[in-house]
């Protein structure tokens, strides 16, 4: 992990880490951006702050200051988490003061979550592999219909949303990462998903898929404004509302840190995941003075790593780098915005599949032979599965509930820890103290 590649090698594996994860970057802000009705050149700052500020947060994981980021190829950017509470702010507090509030709310999430960070990592204890595994299994199936969303054209309001040549270009995406995957070798077998971006990108041109409008009406060059929508405002709901986001974004950030530890033969221990959890958190309360939201991992780079098997944390500083770069020159990012929700969406499957595979091969190693285990993994995956399944499911419940429960990977996160506290931890108790087990032995994760 700690390799440094050569330049060439160092930027093209880069940029596919910001491929990979771009439309993940810039949904939240235009979906915040639109609810409090932003101009267009307004929205399109707000995206470009968003791009600056995950590249800031990804360094300071990547690189780390002191005890603050886990020095893994860990990618952070915009948590999608918080769009629902931020939209909610938006509706309540009004076009004019929503911003301040939000960005206020934030900041308040980003200390919490630093302050928080060396007594939450403690809780690795509770996270055997059986556990790891259902995680990392869920992370992928969760993550699986965002992929197949982006392949239909990633929103109905989109042009050919749902048509054959949408599906077929994610098809045509899919086959040639595949292909070169099988075909390639060395370096270029590493940048299997960039040739496939790239190809499929080429062929949405002539299929009406794609434009260069966006990289007409793009700014060259834009330097951030500090508090450009005004100063933070501190509102009591909103602050509750952003740190049980910023709790949930924590348990997710956790997850995969042990998912990415697995994946690079480093299990994540104690240290890590609280220096992790602590870039997490200054990134966060940074965020709102470039105008950035909350700063949280991305799921998608870990089925990169896991796919290239390049695990140098230099390549993802170097995606790092990129994104700030997308941030000042707008007109770059429009550049990489070119890339069609179809062939993204094509890549996605790949991608979110591997993460998916990860977490079956760390189940296989847990020893499924255990009908405890066996309940563990088939209930936390049912109850992780059913957002997924039916996303109105909790809309009748507490707004707290909701936000937990609205995320598969959470929710079912929280419920592997807790059935592996009664079937691992409370039985094992219970017997030692009457005798009957006194050599029983808990699953633990053993650090590297």
């Amino acid at each position: 992990m700690d390799e440094l590649l050569p330049p060439v090698k160092l930027f093209s594996t880069g940029l596919q880490h910001v491929a990979a994860m771009y439309a993940g970057v810039v949904a939240p802000p235009l979906i915040v951006g639109a609810a409090v009705g932003l101009s267009p050149a307004e929205l399109a700052l707000l995206i470009s702050a968003s791009l600056f500020t995950a590249g800031l947060a990804t360094l300071l994981q990547t690189i780390g200051v002191w005890r603050i980021g886990a020095r893994l190829p860990f990618v952070n950017g915009v948590s999608f988490a918080g769009v629902a509470p931020m939209v909610a702010i938006a509706h309540e507090q009004g076009p004019r003061n929503a911003l301040p509030v939000i960005f206020g709310a934030v900041i308040v999430a980003g200390v919490l979550c630093f302050l928080a960070a060396p007594y939450f990592c403690k809780l690795i204890r509770f996270f055997p592999p059986v556990v790891q595994g259902t995680v990392i299994t869920l992370i992928g199936v969760s993550l699986l219909p965002v992929a197949i969303n982006w392949a239909r054209g990633g929103s109905p309001s989109a042009p050919g949303y749902g048509s054959m040549r949408a599906i077929g270009l994610a098809a045509s995406t899919l086959v040639a990462v595949v292909l070169c995957n099988r075909l390639l070798r060395g370096f270029w077998q590493q940048l299997s998903l960039l040739i496939g971006l790239a190809a499929g990108t080429l062929l949405a041109f002539p299929l009406g898929l794609a434009d260069f409008g966006a990289v007409q009406d793009a700014d060259v060059f834009a330097l951030p404004s500090p508090f450009h929508f005004g100063a933070p405002r501190f509102d009591a709901a909103a602050i509750a509302s952003l740190c049980i986001v910023m709790v949930v974004s924590m348990t997710e950030s956790t997850a995969d840190m042990l998912a990415l530890g697995r994946i690079v033969d480093r299990p994540a221990d104690e240290p890590v995941l609280a220096a992790g959890l602590r870039a997490d958190g200054l990134a966060t309360a940074l965020s709102p003075v470039f105008n950035g939201f909350a700063a949280s991992a991305f799921a998608q780079n870990i089925g990169l790593v896991a796919l290239t098997r390049i695990r140098s944390r230099f390549v993802v500083a170097a995606g790092g780098g990129i994104l700030i770069l997308l941030g000042l020159f707008p007109v770059l990012g429009s550049i990489v915005s070119l890339v069609p929700q179809p062939v993204l969406g094509g890549a996605g499957i790949v991608l979110f599949g591997t993460v998916a595979a990860s977490g079956i091969r760390t189940l296989a190693e847990a020893g499924m032979e255990s009908s405890g285990n066996t309940i563990l993994v088939s209930v936390s995956l049912g109850v992780g599965i059913v957002p997924i399944a039916a996303p109105t499911f909790y809309d009748s419940f507490p707004e707290a509930v909701r936000t937990l429960m609205h995320s598969g990977i959470s929710a079912g996160c929280v419920l592997a820890v807790l059935l592996n506290l009664l079937f691992h931890h409370a039985g094992t108790a219970r017997r030692s103290r009457t005798g009957r087990a006194s050599g029983a032995t808990v699953p633990t994760v053993t650090p590297s």
